[in-house]
């Protein structure tokens, strides 16, 4: 999804460049607005690399915090066993 969408802002970007001029080549102005987008839409891929790491950073810790509860809850039932048993 997520190179989808940089691939259409970018297919976007260039198709509003060609569409406004009457010329073949480029102005400077449509250039730099061109290196612009590019920037734009490699900062936004790195943000969703970040991003998707972060989000398997708290994934993994969720999925500790669970082994940890599922290990206390074994606990609790042997000693509420034992307990039962004396």
């Amino acid at each position: 999804m997520k190179k989808s969408f940089a691939g259409l802002f970018v297919a976007g970007a260039l198709l509003a460049t060609l569409a406004t001029g009457c010329t073949s080549k480029p102005n400077a102005a449509e250039l730099k607005q061109l290196e612009d987008l590019k920037a734009e839409v490699s900062s936004l891929q790195r943000e969703i690399s970040a991003k998707e790491s972060e989000k398997a950073a708290l994934l993994r810790a969720i999925a500790d915090k669970d082994a940890q509860l599922a290990q206390c809850e074994k606990d609790k039932a042997l000693v509420q066993e034992r307990l039962k048993g004396m």
